[in-house]
């Protein structure tokens, strides 16, 4: 493949996937600038590392491995600046206003503080989860074993189930 063809390739791949992307730039930051640079570095990682893109996996999964790995490098450069990690948007949690009434709404503005306060990885993995992401999928996206990626998830939710409980008690 020529050069021109591997660059229309790349925005086709990015045009048909670029709901990764945002999300992800979206999730990290909530500053708009900072979601700007940050969808620009993506995608400028995206284009540097496509050429040694193993299509053993589906592109989705290497897309979000490295968005994902940019964004918490980007966010770790801007926390060193002080700066506040965005909450998780509702969107992101796909959960409608329209469907969130009384009870639910207050228990999704809880979960989005509990997804916030998490580390990097932890916050990275609730994403993938939240967007039912298969544990196989998660793991080759952030480089864990499948049984890592089990663990955590119980023990992130026995931690929420540990702090919902506090509240309704």
């Amino acid at each position: 493949m020529d050069t021109l063809q591997q660059g229309e390739h790349f925005l086709a791949v990015i045009e048909q996937n670029k709901g990764i992307i945002y999300k992800i730039a979206n999730s990290f930051n909530k500053d708009e600038d900072d979601k700007k640079d940050l969808v620009q570095e993506i995608t400028l990682q995206l284009w540097r590392a496509f050429p040694g893109y193993d299509q053993r996996s589906k592109i989705s999964t290497w897309m979000y491995r490295v968005a994902l790995n940019v964004a918490i490098t980007f966010y770790r450069k801007e926390k060193r600046k002080n700066e506040l990690m965005t909450p998780i948007s509702e969107n992101v949690i796909a959960f409608t206003a329209e469907d969130a009434s009384g009870d639910n709404n207050s228990n999704l503005q809880f979960l989005q503080q509990f997804i916030n306060e998490l580390k990097e990885l932890d916050r990275a993995l609730m994403l993938l989860y939240l967007e039912e992401k298969s544990q196989k999928e998660m793991a080759e996206i952030l480089g864990l074993s499948e049984t890592n990626i089990g663990t955590k998830i119980s023990r992130i939710k026995e931690k929420l189930k540990q702090r919902f409980s506090k509240i309704n008690n």
